[in-house]
C-alpha cells in the first residue's frame, strides 16, 4: 500500500506513486474491462496523469496521457461558469426571467416561459424535459434552433418544485450565454475559459477532436466484449450540456481554477471569489441522496465523504465516462477519463482506494439491499411513469415489483440494449435498489409525490411523472 501524499508528492518527474497509481489503474481497468483511461491527480501547483488500454479497439491505437475524452457532462460545470462571469458583469441575474434575455422563448407551457431563471437551469430545477436530444445541425445557430423548438417539450414539473438532470435546461442556459456575449457557445467558451487558462486540448467540435490522440466510446450487448460505437458523438445542439473532449490535464486546471477562487494560472482573474464560491454552496436537496451527490449547487453535485465536502460532477456520453471530484480542504482534485467497460465500478474502486490513502477520506460505501428481507405494500407504485426518451413500467411479477426500463426517442438506435427489466428490491415504503444485468452496482428507485399530490418516480437523477 502506497503511503499518503504531500503536497510535494506529485510533480511531473513521475515520483513512486505515479508509478503506484498507474499500477493500479492497469489492474482494475483490466478487471472491469475498460478499453482505455487516464487518471490525473493535482494537488496544488502539481498534477500527474496515468493512462492505460486502447483509444479504440477497433484500431488499436493507445491511449497517452495526452489523449483526449469526452467529459460529457461535466461540460455543464464549465457552462455554468460562463453564466456566473455574467453575473459577475451584471450582464445576468440568476434569479430574474431568462425571457428578459430571450423574450422570443416559448415553452410547453406558457407561464413557465415567463417564470424560469438562470438559477432553476443551474439547478435542474425547470421542470422542462430535460433528455431532448433534437439534432438542429451543424451552424452556429444550432442552440437558437434547438431553443426554438422546446414548446413541443413537455413541462414536468413545476419549476422550483423538485430537482430533475435537465440537459434541456443547459442547452436553454447555452443559449442565454450566447445572446449576452454576442457569439456562439462554442466560441464563448474558448474566448472566456480555455484561452485564459491554456487549454490547449479542449475542444468542442469532432473536426477539432481529429487534431488530437482522441478516444472513441464502446459498448457491449450482455456478457459480450467491448466494441466501437457506431455513432462517435451527440448532436451539435448538445454542446452546453455535455459535448467538451479533454485531456485529463485541461480538466484539473479547469478544477484548479476553482480551487483558487477563480484565479487563473497567470494571475488573471476570470470569476469573482464570491461567484465561485455561491457555485459550490448548497441550492437544491436531492429526491434521492444515494445515488450521486446529496445536494447541487451551481453546475456542481455536492457530495458529503466521510464529514468532509466536495464538489464534482460525472459524464457519460455514447461508450464514454468521466468523473471528477475536487476536495477543496486539501487542494485536491481526481478525474477518470474511460471508453467503456464498466467504467463506474472502475471509479468506485479506484477512487475508494485513492481518497483513502491521499486524503484520508473514505467514499461511501454504495447502496446494498437490505440483509433481511423489507415487506412492504408497493401497490400504489404500480403503473407507468414517461418523460422524454424514457418510459418506466412497475409490474407486479411472481416475486414482487418489477422494473422495466425503455429507452426511446433518437437514443433507442443508439444504445445496445433498449429494455432492461430488473427485480426492484424494497428498501421501504417508497425507496427501492434495482441492478442491472452490465454492472454489479445497485442503483437507488426512489417513489415520492409533489405536495400538489402528482407521483414520481426518480431514478437515474430523472424524476418522471406517473402518466398511468
Amino acid at each position: 500500500m502506497a503511503r499518503p501524499l504531500s503536497s510535494d508528492d506529485l510533480p511531473s518527474s513521475a515520483p513512486p506513486e505515479l508509478a503506484y497509481w498507474q499500477r493500479r489503474l492497469t489492474e482494475l481497468a483490466d478487471r472491469h474491462r475498460v478499453p482505455g483511461a487516464v487518471l490525473g491527480i493535482a494537488r496544488g501547483a502539481h498534477s500527474a496523469v496515468a493512462a492505460y488500454g486502447v483509444l479504440n479497439k477497433a484500431t488499436g491505437v493507445t491511449t497517452t496521457r495526452d489523449s483526449l475524452f469526452q467529459i460529457g457532462s461535466i461540460t455543464k460545470v464549465w457552462t455554468a461558469t460562463l453564466a456566473m462571469q455574467l453575473v459577475d458583469e451584471r450582464a445576468l441575474d440568476l434569479d430574474a426571467p431568462v425571457a428578459d434575455v430571450l423574450p422570443e422563448l416559448c415553452l410547453a407551457d406558457p407561464r413557465v416561459a415567463r417564470q424560469v431563471t438562470m438559477r432553476h437551469l443551474l439547478t435542474h430545477t425547470s421542470g422542462i424535459d430535460g433528455d431532448v436530444f433534437t439534432d438542429t445541425g451543424r451552424g452556429d445557430d444550432c442552440l437558437e434552433r434547438f431553443v426554438g423548438q422546446l414548446d413541443e417539450v413537455a413541462q414536468n414539473h413545476p419549476p422550483g418544485e423538485t430537482f430533475s438532470y435537465c440537459n434541456s435546461g443547459f442547452v436553454l442556459a447555452g443559449r442565454v450565454i450566447e445572446k449576452l456575449t454576442g457569439t456562439s457557445w462554442d466560441r464563448a467558451l474558448h474566448e472566456r475559459l480555455c484561452a485564459p487558462l491554456g487549454l490547449e486540448h479542449t475542444v468542442t467540435l469532432p473536426e477539432e477532436a481529429l487534431r488530437f490522440r482522441t478516444a472513441m466510446g464502446h459498448d457491449a450487448e450482455g456478457d459480450g466484449p467491448p466494441r466501437p460505437v457506431r455513432t462517435w458523438g451527440l448532436p451539435r445542439s448538445q454542446g452546453p450540456a455535455g459535448l467538451i473532449t479533454a485531456t485529463a490535464g485541461d480538466v484539473l486546471a479547469f478544477a484548479r481554477l476553482h480551487l483558487a477562487g477563480g484565479i487563473a494560472p497567470d494571475g488573471t482573474r476570470l470569476l469573482s471569489e464570491r461567484a465561485a464560491q455561491a457555485m459550490a454552496e448548497r441550492q437544491v436537496e436531492l429526491p434521492d441522496a444515494l445515488s450521486l451527490g446529496d445536494s447541487w449547487g451551481l453546475g456542481w453535485i455536492r457530495f458529503g465523504w466521510d464529514g468532509h465536502r466536495l464538489i464534482g460532477h460525472d459524464g457519460a456520453t455514447l461508450g464514454q465516462a468521466a468523473f471528477l471530484r475536487v476536495l477543496p480542504e486539501q487542494d485536491l482534485a481526481v478525474t477518470l477519463l474511460a471508453n467503456g467497460g464498466a467504467a463506474k465500478d472502475l471509479y468506485r474502486e479506484l477512487f475508494g482506494e485513492l481518497f483513502a490513502e491521499l486524503a484520508g477520506v473514505a467514499v461511501p460505501e454504495p447502496a446494498q439491499p437490505p440483509a433481511e428481507p423489507v415487506p412492504v405494500d408497493a401497490r400504489r407504485h404500480l403503473g407507468r411513469y414517461e418523460r422524454a426518451g424514457t418510459r418506466i413500467d412497475v409490474l407486479k411479477g411472481p416475486d414482487g415489483l418489477r422494473l422495466r426500463h425503455t429507452t426511446t426517442g433518437p437514443l433507442a438506435h443508439l444504445v445496445p440494449e433498449p429494455v432492461l427489466e430488473t427485480t426492484l428490491v424494497p428498501v421501504s415504503d417508497s425507496q427501492f435498489l434495482v441492478r442491472y444485468a452490465d454492472s454489479s452496482s445497485w442503483i437507488p428507485v426512489t417513489f415520492y409525490s409533489l405536495p400538489t399530490g402528482e407521483s414520481y418516480v426518480h431514478h437515474g437523477m430523472r424524476a418522471t411523472p406517473k402518466v398511468s
